[in-house]
């Protein structure tokens, strides 16, 4: 117990590290949270800088996300691994170096799932590009993604209780961090639920 303390803490502290805005902040551009969706992710990334500075960020968070989990297989076991993902996601979202206001958690949680459940990673993957083909909206192509990432891990865990709630929490803070998303889907007149 005492070990997934210390490293859903340090996934937390790893989380909160946001590429995005260091980075901005470095080129002497304004915060990304500031223009678009508000989000310091590599969406936002994109339509404010590029595609190379959204492949770097996203590169960053992923690399970030394989650390963590691979720290998380050292030290703990199968049923707790989850939940080091759930702490960088929360990192990610709402980060302690960032005034609690950070990214979606996204690519941490496949870059973190990369590792611990390589197979619905690389799933999870090529389902949103077939649902970013089909409806061309990034964030609904990322709930589907998401939700296979999680389901992949219950299944891992063979859907001990414990692990299931980690990846139902999960799943759950990355939709909560894309409400804004969906407050502007609904109001843009798209009649079928973005979930």
């Amino acid at each position: 117990m005492i070990n997934a303390f210390w490293v859903c803490l340090t996934a937390y502290l790893a989380g909160s590290v946001n590429f995005a805005i260091l980075f901005f902040k470095i080129a002497g551009r304004a915060d990304p949270r500031l223009s678009f969706s508000g989000n310091a992710g590599t969406t936002n990334v994109y339509r404010l800088a590029g595609m190379p500075w959204a492949v770097l960020v996203f590169a960053l968070d992923i690399g970030r996300a394989m650390a963590v989990a691979a720290l998380a297989l050292y030290f703990l076991d199968g049923v707790w691994l989850i939940w080091a993902g759930f702490f960088l996601v929360l990192g990610n979202s709402f980060p302690c170096f960032h005034g609690f206001r950070g990214g979606k958690g996204v690519a941490n949680y496949l870059g973190f799932t990369v590792l611990t459940v390589p197979v619905a990673a690389l799933s999870a993957a090529w389902l949103w590009v077939l649902v970013y083909w089909i409806k061309r909206v990034p964030f609904i192509a990322s709930f589907f993604m998401v939700a296979a990432l999680a389901a992949g891990h219950v299944v891992s865990s063979s859907g001990d209780w414990l692990a299931t709630a980690g990846a139902a929490v999960t799943f759950a803070l990355i939709v909560f961090n894309h409400r804004k998303n969906i407050r502007e889907y609904r109001r843009e007149g798209h009649p079928s639920s973005p979930a």
